[in-house]
């Protein structure tokens, strides 16, 4: 293991980072709301520390192995955590050094859980700073899950590309890893830009556009406002955040193809996607009829609603218009429980992701078969191309895997005193970097202890990285030499 080479990359991504702080600082000045200063002090410090770690191994600059891949990732996630908390922590005086770095870890990782109320009375620099980490999170996430998370191995789109038909699938769009991330950075930047300008041109001021616009591509959820995309009441904001929610949620290999080839049809002949936008379909009609029967709204109010909660929670965003938590009868499971799925692979969404499931699906019929007929031979198939029984094996693998972590982490929460549907909602809205949860957590995570903020970033991470490459890093053979 090269640490100096590691250390090295990581004293870049610091300095890099560092400048993350200066678009606030100006929002500030701009706004003359006086809290500029605090964004120029985490600026000059993370830059400082990003330096004394480069400079001293500058010129170290072996090859990176696979385990140097693994523990970069990790660290990169945790230091960049720490470093994003710094303008909150000096910015706000009320807030714990958990609470900063509880919501600038939250941000990264695109979850959206929040420890801050009284949003439309903040200074408009820490609304913006918010909304960024979330944004440059989930450009991060995504250069992560299609371009280097399939080179160490793991990952969602390490199965899907090798196990999926079609064009779209490697683990490399371009020759070059350098490359990929510009190709899928400037797509990322481009859907930005125009979600950003039709949210203008559907009555949000420039500020909130630019505000929302980074939360809903990144499938994060912050808001500039207590009551999220409901400030506005406003069905065709609704509809173009429900739109730019699925497109995000999609495999960004898709949007790349369909940039380089001028045309969308990969979107109608990938498996993955067409499953997502069916449970996407099925989930709203369910919340819609629901809300409908039991006269909780008017029929077109509860298809409004319906629709854009089931959207909401199914793509891990947590943007919201009305508290799903209080809806009547099945819907507050069903739609929570539909998060654990989340969005597809290579995308900015969180939970298991969509090709998980559906290779789960497919496996469970295929055993129904079996019984039926034991020497029959029956391949799954992903599109027309079977798939292997190690790749069969590999999910169930994350599936358990995921399933015990989420009890450990449960158990962990109620034995710190919370209840048992907070910490199960908790538990799985960090883990599934959903946001929002049921019981005291259904609005913020303000009440409840340090002790359990800090399990729930642990969640955060687990889930962002897809659980195995932070496993992998705390196992003792991964040090060993």
């Amino acid at each position: 293991m090269h640490l100096t080479v590691i250390l090295r990359v990581l004293g870049v991504l610091l300095m890099l980072f560092s400048f993350a702080s200066l678009p606030s600082a100006f929002v500030s000045l701009w706004y003359q709301d006086h809290t500029s200063e605090p964004f120029f002090v985490a600026f000059g410090l993370t830059f400082l520390a990003g330096l004394l770690s480069w400079f001293p191994v500058r010129k170290h600059k072996h090859e990176l192995r696979t385990r140097d891949g693994f523990l970069i990732v990790v660290l990169f996630w945790l230091v960049l955590g720490f470093a994003a908390s710094l303008p909150l922590y000096l910015a706000m005086d009320v807030i714990s050094f958990t609470d900063a770095f509880f919501e600038a870890f939250s941000g990264l990782t695109t979850t959206g859980a929040t420890v801050i109320v009284g949003l439309d009375d903040l200074p408009k620099s820490i609304l913006f700073y918010r909304q960024q980490l979330q944004w440059l999170g989930g450009i991060g996430i995504v250069v992560l899950a299609v371009a280097v998370l399939p080179m160490l191995g793991v990952g969602g789109m390490q199965l899907y590309r090798a196990e999926t038909p079609g064009p779209v699938k490697d683990s490399k769009l371009t020759p070059r890893i350098t490359e990929t991330a510009k190709a899928l950075s400037l797509i990322y930047l481009w859907l930005t830009i125009i979600c950003a300008v039709a949210y203008k041109v559907a009555g949000m001021s420039v500020f909130d556009a630019i505000c929302h616009a980074f939360s809903t591509v990144a499938i994060g959820g912050y808001s500039t406002h207590d009551l999220s995309i409901g400030y506005f009441d406003s069905w065709l904001i609704e509809s173009i955040a429900v739109f730019f929610m699925l497109l995000a949620s999609a495999n960004f290999s898709l949007h790349f193809f369909a940039w380089r080839k001028k045309s969308i049809k990969h979107y109608f002949v990938d498996a993955e996607f067409k499953f997502f936008l069916a449970v996407a379909v099925l989930i709203s009609v369910i919340a819609f009829l629901t809300l409908a029967y039991t006269g909780r709204y008017e029929p077109l109010a509860s298809l409004r609603h319906g629709v854009f909660e089931s959207v909401s929670v199914l793509t891990t965003t947590g943007f919201g218009t009305e508290s799903f938590s209080t809806w009547p009868l099945l819907l507050p499971i069903l739609l929570f429980s539909s998060a654990v799925m989340g969005g597809c692979a290579g995308s900015t969404a969180g939970g298991m992701k969509v090709s998980r499931v559906l290779l789960i699906i497919k496996q469970g019929y295929r055993e129904i078969k079996r019984l039926i007929h034991p020497q029959g031979v029956f391949p799954i198939k992903l599109g027309k191309k079977p798939v292997s029984d190690k790749v069969v094996q590999a999910v169930w693998g994350f599936f358990s895997v995921y399933t015990l972590v989420y009890i450990v982490i449960m158990m962990l929460l109620m034995a710190s005193g919370l209840d048992f549907e907070t910490s199960w909602s908790a538990a799985g809205a960090s883990l599934n970097n959903l946001g929002p949860g049921l019981g005291t957590v259904a609005d913020n995570y303000k009440y409840i202890n340090d002790f359990s903020k800090w399990v729930l970033c642990l969640a955060m991470l687990l889930g962002r990285l897809e659980i195995f490459t932070l496993l992998v890093v705390l196992t003792p053979m991964f040090w060993r030499r």
